[in-house]
């Protein structure tokens, strides 16, 4: 079996530490960023620690650009064959209330957020399924996709839409052994939110803690494991009980 993932955005945070968990169980890891090569190349570093065969690779591409995207990935199926999942991680935040929203802080968020999601699985799909293997598909979402959140009109509609457009994609692959699945995370220990003051966290989250990207991580690893063979349009939170 193609034991190939994607993960998107794992330079750094939450996407490095899903590629260093499924690494530790026996993945073959795709390391994508956009900008930051350094922390592509740790993430690298220390996936490559998980491992001995030394397949995994590094890929550059902005998910917001669809030709961009579609050629690096398509040409690193040709050279490599198809990937057994993708995780889609990457994505940006522009918060603003939203009267002073401007249309780029709109426009930016969902045509990254969304539109990139179509940009990363669109050109891996057919290779995928014409592999007659299975695979798994997993997006992360956020808490704000689900409850919404003051400031953040645009990042909850993206978010929104990516558990809409999981709920879709999962009908369609179903048949073919293709788990389609979003994980929704909320307060994570972030560069994102490292700005909350704790007595904030602490009011808001039931649990009264942040949480970490090894436990969203874990969430996604469980996810491609074989104990997650019939978990398939699923949006799992791990928010300490936020939602």
């Amino acid at each position: 079996m193609n034991n190939t993932v994607l993960v998107t955005g794992s330079s750094k945070g939450i996407g490095k530490a899903i590629a260093i968990e499924l690494a530790k169980s026996g993945f073959d890891i795709v390391v994508h960023y956009h900008s930051d090569i350094k922390g592509a190349e740790e993430t690298l570093a220390q996936v490559n620690l998980q491992q001995s065969d030394g397949n995994s690779r590094i890929v550059q591409f902005d998910i917001a650009n669809e030709e961009q995207s579609r050629q690096v990935l398509t040409s690193d199926i040709e050279e490599f064959g198809a990937y057994y999942g993708v995780v889609c991680n990457a994505g940006v935040h522009s918060d603003n209330a939203f009267p002073a929203m401007t249309s780029d802080e709109w426009h930016k968020v969902i045509h990254t957020n969304l539109d990139g999601f179509y940009h990363v699985v669109h050109p891996l799909i057919m290779p995928m399924i014409q592999l007659r293997k299975g695979g798994r598909i997993v997006a992360i979402s956020s808490v704000s996709g689900i409850l919404g959140n003051r400031g953040q009109v645009n990042y909850s509609a993206s978010k929104a839409g990516l558990i809409g457009a999981v709920k879709a994609l999962a009908l369609e692959l179903a048949k073919r052994k293709i788990t389609v699945n979003c994980v929704a995370p909320g307060i994570i220990q972030t560069e994102m939110t490292e700005d909350m003051p704790e007595d904030m966290i602490k009011k808001l989250v039931p649990m009264r803690r942040a949480g970490s990207d090894f436990e969203v991580a874990a969430t996604v690893n469980f996810l491609f494991s074989s104990g997650a063979n019939y978990i398939t349009r699923q949006v799992i939170s791990v928010d300490g009980g936020l939602s």
